[in-house]
């Protein structure tokens, strides 16, 4: 699989936040009010390649807690080959960590 060498924690936490996660890069802005801005992301795609991905909507931003790791939770839209894409960006506060996390299909 991709990124992920799939350890516990990293399970425990893509079960928690219940979806197919990877980890990826992302480049964000920290506002001097503390703001998180997300400006582009890059994940490993299935051949090994990185892929850039510079168009981010960010919706909503919220606080949570995954495995009793503080985060922040990005409700988002990603623009890939002019298709939308509707997923979640968490970053691991205490960790420094990034993942993309796209919502299992409904049909299994």
């Amino acid at each position: 699989m991709v990124f992920g060498m799939g350890t516990d924690v990293r399970r425990t936490q893509a079960a928690a936040a219940r979806g197919i996660q990877r980890e990826i890069a992302c480049e964000c802005w920290f506002t001097s009010s503390g703001k998180i801005i997300p400006l582009l992301l890059k994940v490993k795609d299935e051949d090994g390649e990185i892929r850039v991905i510079r168009q981010i909507q960010v919706h909503s931003q919220e606080q949570r807690m995954y495995a009793g790791l503080p985060s922040t939770e990005f409700d988002c839209t990603l623009t890939v080959l002019k298709q939308e894409i509707r997923v979640k960006l968490i970053y691991y506060q205490t960790e420094s960590r990034w993942v993309l996390n796209f919502p299992q299909s409904e049909q299994g």
